[in-house]
């Protein structure tokens, strides 16, 4: 059975679909849930602050809110019971989808549980998958959780 559980956060509804996932899971087999969110920093920069700007005000509060969103995560697991731990990386460069898979490896996890929007066809190339190159490139096994209209629809063909 599952012990540690990897659970990448970005604050969307998929992610929070994948959290309760985990925390399913987490109830049923006594795991501990690894919070982590990654911030990337290129998606804070919009190329018109002055790098002073950008190191006192605009990199501390994206930080924050993403400790923010780990903090509010655990609290809710704990509140269930689970136990939960949370951790903040900064991309530097780095794939978000290898800064996840290294961090599951790190934190000793035996199950990343990922939120994916099931985006097909064009969508999917365009836009790229990281819970994909998740399941690609992790040592231990992923579990992609999908919106549930997104499942219907797969279910059904449509």
């Amino acid at each position: 059975m599952y012990h540690r559980l990897l659970v990448p956060l970005d604050g969307s509804a998929t992610a929070a679909l994948a959290l309760d996932e985990a925390a399913q899971l987490a109830r049923l087999a006594g795991a501990t849930v690894v919070l982590l969110h990654v911030v990337d920093a290129m998606d804070h920069i919009t190329g018109f602050e002055p790098p002073l700007v950008h190191i006192q005000e605009v990199r501390p509060t994206f930080l924050r809110n993403g400790q923010a969103l780990l903090d509010a995560a655990r609290q809710t697991l704990e509140a269930q019971g689970i136990a939960a731990e949370t951790v903040l990386v900064e991309s530097r460069g780095e794939r978000v989808s290898q800064l996840i898979a290294d961090q599951a490896s790190q934190s000793g996890c035996d199950l990343i549980v990922l939120g994916t929007h099931g985006r097909r066809g064009v969508n999917r190339l365009l836009l790229g998958s990281d819970a994909e190159q998740v399941a690609r490139i992790a040592a231990m096994p992923v579990m992609l959780v999908r919106p549930r209209a997104a499942t219907k629809a797969a279910a059904t063909g449509s």
